[in-house]
């Protein structure tokens, strides 16, 4: 306050100077006027004083107002100074006293809620001057003493009348000084438009001791009536349309025009916001003419609203006039907050906002601006950002048409049409490009890292494998050498071993690849259930039996296993009615633990069990002290770690010998090494071209071959086969035509033949892609599917028998570690609808000589034996009578390594019976049932102590309603139905189940005195259960009536064989007598 006196000291000194300046130059132009009138008036000397006097004045006044913005300051009043003379006395009130409001940035802890109060209590009369606690309230907070206004006398003004204006500008007003000669000028109209009487709105001068305005609420707070809009008026929207008229006229009208106005100079910034609002002219939002502005309908909800257009506020209008008036005790910050709104609005090129007086003084009096921050973040006033700060959101909160300015703010690239905009754009434009170089080598470096990482993590990751992989082919070397010198072992001490007692483990486990156990899904676990037969290993009084089942045996399926083994006495004896035999209690059936714990991986049998300590620890305590040895399903990598766990040989094929030898292609060289006949073709293909080149020459070859077959290594069950017929190759016939004409001796030869091979291998591929057909569609759909496979797998091309009768048998041989050879059964096979799935056998064999068929399969061993084959095999031969000479044929076919479905129930079917089956004789003979003695004496007459029987054996039986039906409940119809084994006569019907939960899979065997006899019993039977278990709107899925089409037609074979059996003994007896 003791600044702005001094400068108003200042300034009234400039006043004395000029008045002085101005009392010489009198004294000239007198002096001039009563001197010679031939002399000029001196001019120049008039126009440097008033030059000075301005430039003083302006200087002065400039300072002066920038103190006097933030502050409040009363004028004083206006009289005659001839009637009158007032003197506003100096008034220079302590500095200490005054106390600081303002908030201080450095302190963290804000007012308590009664200092806030207090606070606003305070402002509130600020803003009210009339209110007659005003003078208490600034005495107390302040320390201000209020003079007493003066009474107002005649020689007063008629009127005082508050002008308001700009609180700053070029003009100024000369301040009160104490016991000062001079007065204050009076202000002229002019003044006052010009906005020297704008300093009259702050009344609370604190730099003078007296105050001369006298309040009158009437004048100085003029109140619109609450019934008018309190929204720009269409009037003020005309003003505003004019003004900016004005403006552009003003532009451009000449310079000297504009110099000679009255106005003060403008500002640069003036200028420079001319120059951007002429710039916009053509990209304007908004077009501000009345015909154009919008004109609200909605009745405002503020008392003062004032409009600020494209950034500029017009003081000069009447409702900024009016609202600053109203508020004119806020003047310092309120100005500030002004100014930040300005600038917000420039900023973005809003063209019209109307703002709303009372939020706008609200957000002022709460201190939000201050707390805000001052000038806020990069999106604040000054700032280069594209968005609004917190405190420039809270500005914007003050207008009325706020969700318009909104709308216009948010728009895109607005920032850039407004005040800075092309210095924004360029920063913006300049951001986003080293934004996006440092992400681009932020991401190339992150790219590299990951991949130095997953170099590194690959590394430790295939030093690691590599680790493993050699720690396990090291274990499992070691668990080969322990594997073959146990080997070795059971083959020095064989014959000791199989004649004394002696502890068999049994584990039907099928070491098929991970991709057929997965086609096999629901079949797998029974498949390795179905070979229960083995537990009548037990017969023999030397043996104790260890089963293996891959899942749980139900309560049903144990007892029906223990009963059957204890018929043993009753079946020696030939009466149902003998005791139980014990030999029961020398079987013990375990379940791996693991098996619950991978149930959806369909693992074999010995890697289930390989995972599964406990069952192992059984094992070892079960066998302690004995002697044992195991006997494996299809050979695995991991029969090989049980082995070695539980420190007993296998009766049975290396893995790698077996991987070797036990696929289509192994099989035909062992066979070959035999020397056995196998059938024309060719092994070990594995591309296309040797495929066509290989059929190509087996067709030139063989021209009376009709069906070539296709077999995949390594599949099973006659799923990987593929059949393509002859006769739909177009120069078939022109092929037999040139062998026709070529001599038996000529054909032979190479050159011969070359024509017919390029002929036909240019056919071939034709051929095979036409009319080649996978015999198991559900698993090879077409064949490019089983052609893929057939490619990678490798394969063989054989050609079937050139016969339209041929017989398919199978010979399971016992391939012993001592070296020799035995043929344990050897049966017919009966074939499913496509004639190369095997569904049964007849045991024994009737197709080939048993000598012969004895001899071969012996051969077989042998050549096994040499390859380090042990164990069970089985061969699977057929039969035909050759087109050409009329002699029967024998080929070998296929050589299966492990224990097959047809020993089992061959095993089962001799415990039940006490039947011996001698393959060198292809005889199966029972024991003569006992007669009942009689009282009445028989003559004696020569009978045989032995009957021969027959067996057909199904293996795999499956219909899906058997699911439905309890074994009790199925053994109650079977009962009802006749169909049963008769212990005395040594034949009948015997069953071998396979699971407890899903039951539609299970296997049958039915023992006839002759062979016509069986198969008619076994069709019968499948008969029976078909219509027990089913019904007409429910069939189900089974192969019974396939495997009753088969029987059928070996039923007409062996009926038309009979009658010609019988034609042929008739005429040799007709022969012999003519003879006689």
């Amino acid at each position: 306050m003791a600044e702005i006196l001094k400068k108003g000291n200042e300034l009234g000194r400039v006043l004395v100077q000029v008045q002085d300046d101005l009392k010489q130059l009198k004294q000239s132009i007198h002096r001039l006027s009563i001197e010679d009138g031939g002399q000029a008036l001196d001019i120049q000397a008039l126009e440097a004083a008033i030059h000075r006097t301005g430039c003083g004045i302006q200087r002065h006044a400039e300072d002066y107002l920038k103190s006097l913005n933030n502050h409040i300051l009363t004028l004083p009043c206006i009289e005659n100074p001839e009637t009158k003379p007032v003197q506003i006395p100096q008034w220079r009130p302590p500095l200490k006293a005054l106390p600081d409001t303002r908030p201080e940035r450095s302190r963290n802890v804000g007012p308590s809620p009664g200092q806030k109060h207090k606070t606003a209590f305070t402002l509130r009369l600020l803003s009210n001057p009339v209110h007659p606690k005003i003078r208490d309230v600034m005495c107390e907070s302040y320390g201000i003493h209020f003079p007493e206004l003066p009474k107002r006398t005649t020689n007063t003004m008629s009127t005082q009348k508050a002008v308001t204006g700009r609180a700053f500008g070029a003009l100024a007003i000369v301040p009160g000084v104490r016991n000062s000669v001079y007065l204050a000028p009076p202000l002229s109209e002019e003044d006052m438009r010009a906005g020297l009487a704008s300093l009259l709105e702050k009344p609370s001068d604190l730099g003078l001791a007296e105050a001369a305005v006298l309040p009158k609420a009437a004048q100085l707070h003029v109140r619109e009536d609450t019934s008018l809009p309190k929204m720009v008026s269409l009037g003020t929207s005309e003003k505003v349309c004019k003004r900016r008229r004005d403006m552009t006229r003003t532009k451009g009208t000449p310079k000297a025009v504009t110099e000679m106005a009255t106005t003060p100079p403008p500002s640069q910034a003036s200028k420079m916001s001319g120059k951007r609002v002429e710039m916009r002219r053509g990209t304007r939002l908004i077009p501000l003419t009345s015909a154009c502005l919008p004109v609200p309908q909605a009745t405002p909800s503020s008392r003062f609203p004032f409009v600020i257009v494209e950034g500029q506020l017009d003081t000069s209008a009447p409702d900024f006039c009016r609202f600053r008036q109203h508020y004119c005790l806020c003047g310092g910050e309120l100005q500030g907050a002004l100014g930040r709104l300005e600038r917000v609005l420039r900023r973005f090129m809003v063209p019209m906002a109307l703002v709303s007086g009372e939020r706008l003084v609200e957000l002022v009096q709460s201190g939000a601006l201050e707390v805000g921050g001052h000038g806020g973040g990069g999106g604040g006033a000054g700032g280069h950002g594209c968005r609004l700060s917190a405190l420039e959101s809270r500005l914007l909160l003050t207008l009325e048409n706020r969700e318009e300015v909104q709308e216009v703010v948010g728009r895109p690239g607005q920032r850039f049409r407004g005040e800075g905009g092309a210095e924004v754009a360029a920063v913006r434009i300049q951001a986003c490009w080293r934004r996006h170089r440092a992400r681009s080598a932020y991401l190339q470096q992150r790219k590299r890292q990951w991949a130095a990482a997953t170099i590194a993590v690959s590394w430790l990751m295939h030093a690691q494998l590599s680790r493993v992989r050699r720690a396990l082919q090291a274990r499992r070397l070691r668990s080969l050498h322990n594997c073959q010198r146990r080997a070795k072992y059971l083959a020095d001490n064989w014959k000791r071993i199989s004649t004394s007692r002696r502890t068999i483990i049994h584990l039907p486990s099928l070491g098929f690849s991970q991709e057929q156990r997965f086609s096999l899904w629901g079949l797998f676990d029974i498949m390795q259930n179905s070979q229960m037969g083995r537990l009548c290993d037990v017969f023999d009084d030397n043996v104790q039996v260890i089963y293996l089942a891959p899942k749980p045996v139900g309560e049903d399926l144990s007892e029906y296993y223990t009963r059957l083994l204890a018929l043993r006495k009753a079946v020696q004896q030939g009466d149902p009615d003998a005791p139980k035999d014990p030999c029961f209690k020398r079987v013990t059936i375990l379940t791996p633990e693991a098996w619950q714990h991978f149930p959806t991986h369909n693992m074999c049998l010995s890697t289930v069990l390989w995972h599964s300590p406990h069952t192992l620890r059984r094992i070892r305590h079960l066998i302690q002290g004995q002697q044992a040895y195991m006997v494996a399903g299809v050979p695995h990598p991991d029969d090989l770690l049980v082995a070695e766990e539980l420190d007993v040989p296998i009766l049975g094929p290396e893995p790698a010998v077996a991987r070797l030898y036990g696929t289509k292609s192994g099989g035909r060289r062992v066979f070959a090494s035999a020397g056995v006949l196998v059938p024309p073709g060719q092994r070990d293909i594995y591309t296309l071209q040797q495929l066509h080149e290989t059929l190509a020459d087996l067709m030139t070859q063989h021209l009376e071959v009709g069906r070539w077959l296709f077999k995949i290594d390594g599949e099973l069950g006659g799923r990987g086969t593929a059949y393509c017929d002859m006769s739909h190759l177009h120069s078939l016939a022109w092929a037999q035509q040139r062998r026709a004409r070529h001599q038996p001796q000529h054909w032979d030869t190479e050159w011969a033949k070359e024509e017919v091979f390029i002929r036909f291998l240019e056919e071939v591929p034709q051929l095979l892609a036409q009319h080649a057909r996978p015999t198991h569609t559900s698993i090879f759909p077409t064949w490019d599917n089983f052609l893929s496979h057939f490619l990678r797998y490798g394969g063989v091309v054989e050609a079937y028998p050139p016969s339209d009768s041929v017989t398919c048998l199978t010979a399971d041989v016992l391939v012993e570690p001592a070296g020799e050879v035995r043929v344990l059964v050897c049966g017919d096979q009966l074939h499913g609808p496509s004639g190369l799935e095997v569904l049964g056998w007849s045991v024994p064999q009737t197709s080939v000589c048993p000598d012969a068929l004895h001899q071969l399969c012996t051969q077989v061993g042998r050549a096994c034996l040499e390859r380090g084959i042990l164990g069970y095999v089985s061969v699977d031969l057929v039969t035909f009578l050759h087109p050409s000479t009329n002699e029967q044929q024998v080929w070998a076919v296929d050589l299966d390594l492990g224990y097959s479905n047809q020993l089992s129930l061959t095993q089962l079917t001799l415990a039940m019976s006490g039947a011996t089956l001698d393959c060198r004789t292809s005889r199966l003979e029972v024991p003569a049932p006992i007669k009942q003695k009689t009282s009445f004496p028989r003559p004696k007459a020569q009978t045989s102590h032995v009957t021969s029987r027959y067996a057909v054996i199904g293996s795999r039986l499956l219909h899906t309603n058997l699911s439905m039906v309890h074994y009790s409940v199925f053994f109650q119809m079977c009962k009802a139905q006749g169909i049963g084994f008769d212990i005395k006569e040594r034949q009948g019907t015997l069953f071998a189940l396979h699971d407890s939960s899903e039951r539609y899979s299970l296997g049958m065997v039915t023992l006839c005195e002759d062979l016509q006899g069986s198969l008619m019993t076994f069709a019968r039977n499948l008969s029976i259960i078909h219509q027990e278990i089913s019904a007409p709107n429910m069939q189900g899925v089974s192969n019974f009536k396939d495997l009753i089409k088969e029987i059928d037609a070996v039923l007409g074979l062996t009926i038309q064989n009979k009658s010609q059996e019988s034609t042929e003994d008739q005429t040799e007896a007709v022969s012999d007598t003519g003879q006689d």
